[in-house]
Order: C-alpha cells, then sequence, then structure tokens
C-alpha cells in the first residue's frame, strides 16, 4: 500500500476514535441547534396534516416555509374591546356566509356577516373566528363568489384591512361608496406571499 495513503487511514481513523470518545462533548452542541431551529420548532405544535405539507414545501421554498410555520404556530387573538358587537337597535343582516377549509395550510372558521346601522353605514362582523395564522392577513371583499388563489380574487376586490386577530370576534367597517350588490366573499388573504387563506361566499338574507 502506497506509504501515503497508508498514513492518511491512519490518520482518519484516529479522528474517528477522537470523535467517538469525545461525543459526549460535543453532542449537546448539535441537538441544541437543531432544536433552536425556528422551522423545527414550530413545527411541533401544529398539526400532523400541516407539518407534512410545510416540509414538502421547504423542500420547495424553505423561506416560505419557515415565514409560514413560524405564523402558524403563534396565534393572536383579538383584544376584548374590540370584540363586542356595535351598539344598535334592530340590526339589519345583509348577507352572511361561513369560511371554509382551502387545504391543510389554510383554513378558517367562524361566519362572516355584513350589518347595516340605523346611521346607514355597514359593518362587517367576523363571529366565532378562528383561522390558520399567517404573515400580512388582510380581510377582502371579493366579486368572486368562491376564489381559492391569488388569481380567482382578480384585481376588483376592496380591502378592509389587516386581519385585527386569527381567534376572536372583529369588526371592519365597509366604505360608504362600496356598492355591496358587486361583491360576493370575505376572504382572509396573505398579501406578502399572494395566498388566499380562507373565503366566505356571501348569502343575501
Amino acid at each position: 500500500m502506497n506509504t501515503r495513503l497508508h498514513l492518511l487511514l491512519i490518520g482518519l481513523g484516529g479522528l474517528l476514535v477522537i470523535a467517538v470518545f469525545t461525543f459526549p462533548m460535543w453532542q449537546s452542541l448539535v441537538v441544541r441547534e437543531a432544536s433552536e431551529d425556528p422551522f423545527e420548532v414550530a413545527l411541533q405544535v401544529l398539526p400532523q396534516d400541516m407539518q407534512a405539507e410545510l416540509r414538502v414545501m421547504a423542500t420547495q421554498n424553505p423561506q416560505m416555509a419557515a415565514t409560514m410555520a413560524v405564523a402558524a404556530a403563534t396565534s393572536v387573538t383579538v383584544p376584548e374591546d374590540e370584540e363586542t358587537m356595535p351598539e344598535m337597535t334592530d340590526p339589519v343582516i345583509l348577507s352572511s356566509g361561513s369560511f371554509i377549509r382551502i387545504d391543510a395550510l389554510h383554513e378558517a372558521e367562524g361566519t362572516a356577516t355584513i350589518y347595516q346601522l340605523p346611521d346607514g353605514s355597514r359593518v362587517l362582523r367576523l363571529e366565532d373566528f378562528r383561522s390558520t395564522n399567517g404573515p400580512d392577513l388582510h380581510v377582502i371583499l371579493s366579486t368572486d363568489p368562491n376564489p381559492r388563489s391569488h388569481d380567482a380574487l382578480g384585481e376588483n376586490y376592496v380591502e378592509l384591512g389587516r386581519l385585527k386577530g386569527n381567534v376572536g370576534n372583529q369588526n371592519y367597517d365597509i366604505p360608504a361608496d362600496v356598492d355591496l350588490s358587486q361583491f360576493q366573499s370575505v376572504v382572509i388573504y396573505c398579501q406578502q406571499l399572494q395566498v388566499v387563506f380562507s373565503m366566505a361566499t356571501l348569502t343575501a338574507v
């Protein structure tokens, strides 16, 4: 055997022996680094089906998967003082609908109801509401009755503001110049990733 190759094999063998005997000393460093990975930490508290979807996403877009995982693992409850129903007598319900599940990563539950107040103004109220959390979520009125994607959402929509929380009742004022007859759904939309998280088809009452 070539002398140089023989010495190299001896050296590698020696390093392997050292690594085995010193493993308890550096094991904690490796474990700590893995356990502090935000993506892996977030996954641990998420449902199994969501974990599976995020791991698939991570093979294609690691940054998006990490952003989604961390956001989904964090709930934001609407402040109690913002959950109350607007004061009104004989509230008039114009339309209402229930939120649906899009897929394992994008879902919401609860109802979306549009009320007309005594002064003629309109308000959208989300009740018994809970959704998958995500970055930069907004509440949108769409002309499409069933928009499940960015393309379906189109350009003719009205934004009512950032989602106040992914858990809890909440109210959104509707601008006076909005013709509600043109809008057929309420959408929870992630502007940063251009993804529909959930939607509720509105039915006139």
